[in-house]
């Protein structure tokens, strides 16, 4: 679409919440129709980008091109919920909001970069600004970058929004009031963020596990509707991974038009051969399963639906924000020889075998020591009794494999720097919740919904991440956060206006699957196939010795590296889907990049 002055083209994928408000500041302009592509256009004629995107309420990935100065600007929304990439090639450069797109260009090389696949290794998702391909690059959130005409190699970056800059500024200038008082601020936040993204002409929905941060999207949801809110869940039968009965209590107190479906193993295990198409690189959250079930499962009655996510990072929601402070404390006074001691004291029982322990003194056992996979936690604890800093210690609980470089063959994992505000900030919870912010969120957690639900043609929202709520919780007091062993204190007492208390103190479960058992049982012929030895050596991405090794130990249960293998096996899926050999011809699409339709964006250069 054209800009009034004509100055501007623009490709937009996603959602501007406020664009009516906006349009209500701009004197002078003639409206065509009623999009918010038209005011993004408008309010970028009249403010310029920098001022314009600042006032943008929601989720976005903006490719404009200015006609005066011959320029190409790349947006993406704060805190990266829609995607967007580009990349260099030998006649110019690409863009778009999917890698296929760019890969589909004929003068695209497609090679995959070694160091990246080392650093997905580690953190089962690729980090921004890095992609699987060399010469390719994913936009930062809340980031500019301009190219100019006509070589386009040049970038000008510039932040317009910064997570790590909100957190500090935040906690130099804390909420000083009242516990109640945050809370009704709180409140009020989360009521506009909901109400903005329930508008919509098509049908309209919400996922709901009956956890904290998708319980109050609901309930703020319920009290701004004037009938039952659809809301979706999945079941599982096995009892350790179904949250379903806490979602249908949580749906029958608020009055919600209520789906719920027990998705049994077979159904689950259909959804694999999915994944690579589905996560355009690769991508090894298990999570990305129950996540494409409960949107397929939304899609056949809604078109948009809102999610919980970002309640976590926010609010101290995971638990190595609860304990991990406690244990660093502990550690660093401890001797190394004391540290080994215990890991490997920890180590020489199995996970299986803790999990047994675990479940038979679960009637004894206070509610935080209640949880999903103790074995496996317990062995990732272990790993990081070594860790020589706080950071470190954070580093190795985001960890899967933790020396990927040795993996991968010609691989050296990239050097990471870190923002040097998270040092600055005053306890390692704060500072364990801005680095999740900044990068398990955007290039997990917000791309797994993302492509899951896209995969679908489901658009899912996220009220609790609009940078208002984010700003306001970097305000409060981490005591307003973890209470007396708790977390999400202010977010739970917010929801605890709507929803009995009873309905929602549990232990945390996570959306997750049996994975290790099921590489043990109905996955594992299609593992074998991908982690074959001879496969991997011809394929020359792997060493195969310490992959075979670790998938030998994990069938004889010995030792648990589900997650680990995962990641390989996503990354076999994905070479196996994409036909990319590391020495031979690539396999590649012929054509041009183009605007296609409201869900995708592309272009050249």
């Amino acid at each position: 679409m054209r800009s009034p002055s004509g100055r501007y083209v623009l490709a937009f994928n996603g959602e501007v919440y406020n664009h009516v408000a906006i349009r209500s500041e701009l004197d002078g302009i003639t409206w065509r129709g009623h999009s918010d592509t038209e005011t993004i256009l408008a309010a970028i004629d009249v403010w310029g980008i920098e001022r314009a995107v600042e006032r943008f309420v929601g989720m976005f990935a903006i490719a404009l091109w200015d006609r005066q100065r011959d320029e190409l600007i790349l947006v993406r929304d704060r805190v990266g919920i829609k995607p967007l990439y580009y990349g260099f090639t030998p006649t110019g450069l690409v863009f778009g909001s999917e890698l296929s797109a760019l890969r589909n260009h004929p003068d695209f090389v497609p090679d995959v970069d070694r160091d990246v696949l080392a650093l997905y290794l580690r953190y089962n998702s690729i980090p921004a600004p890095h992609t699987i391909y060399a010469r390719t690059r994913k936009v930062l959130p809340g980031t500019i970058l301009r190219f100019r005409a006509p070589r386009f190699d040049a970038t000008e970056a510039t932040t317009y929004w910064s997570a790590a800059d909100v957190a500090v500024q935040g906690q130099q200038a804390r909420f000083a009031g009242p516990a109640e008082e945050a809370v009704d601020h709180l409140d009020r936040l989360l009521r506009d963020a909901v109400g903005m993204r329930m508008l919509a002409d098509v049908p309209l929905g919400a996922f709901l596990s009956g956890g904290v941060d998708s319980s109050v999207v609901v309930a703020q949801m319920q009290a701004q509707s004037d009938r039952p809110v659809r809301t979706f869940t999945i079941g599982s039968p096995d009892a350790g991974f179904n949250e379903a009965p806490q979602a249908r209590a949580v749906a029958e107190h608020l009055g919600t038009d209520h789906t719920e479906l027990c998705v049994t193993s077979a159904e689950a295990l259909d959804t694999v051969p999915l994944l690579a198409s589905m996560f355009d690189e690769p991508f090894a959250d298990s999570s990305q399963i129950p996540t494409y079930l409960v949107s397929r499962l939304a899609r056949r009655d809604v078109t948009v639906t809102l999610s919980g996510d970002g309640g976590d990072e926010l609010f101290a929601g995971y638990n190595r924000h609860v304990w991990a402070g406690r244990v660093w404390r502990g550690m660093r006074t401890a001797p190394r020889w004391a540290r080994g001691a215990l890991a490997g004291a920890i180590t020489r029982v199995s996970p299986d075998r803790w999990d047994r322990w675990f479940r038979a003194a679960d009637p004894i056992l206070p509610s935080p020591l209640r949880q999903r996979m103790p074995g496996y936690k317990l062995h990732k604890l272990a790993g990081s009794l070594n860790a020589s800093s706080s950071l470190e210690l954070y580093r190795t609980l985001a960890s899967q494999w933790s020396d990927p470089s040795r993996l991968v063959r010609g691989g050296k994992e990239p050097d990471e720097r870190l923002p040097e505000s998270v040092t600055g900030l005053p306890d390692f919870s704060s500072q364990m919740m801005l680095l999740d912010t900044l990068r398990y969120l955007p290039d997990d957690i917000l791309a797994k919904v993302d492509r899951a639900s896209m995969a679908v043609s489901l658009e899912a929202r996220v009220p609790i991440l609009d940078h208002r709520v984010i700003e306001f919780a970097w305000q409060l007091p981490l005591s307003m956060k973890l209470h007396d062993g708790k977390s999400k204190w202010a977010l739970r007492q917010v929801l605890y206006r709507y929803v009995p208390k009873e309905l929602i103190e549990r232990p945390k479960t996570g959306f997750g699957i049996p994975l290790g058992s099921w590489l043990r049982g109905p996955l594992r012929e299609w593992a074998e196939a991908l982690l074959d030895e001879r496969r991997l050596r011809e394929e020359g991405f792997f060493d195969p010795r310490p992959i075979r090794e670790a998938w030998g130990q994990h069938l004889a249960g010995t030792h648990t590296w589900e997650h680990q293998l995962w990641t390989i096996l996503m990354f076999q899926g994905w070479l196996e889907h994409n036909s990319l050999q590391p020495d031979g011809p690539q396999v590649r699409a012929p054509g041009t990049l183009s605007v296609s339709d409201g869900s995708t964006l592309g272009g050249t250069a």
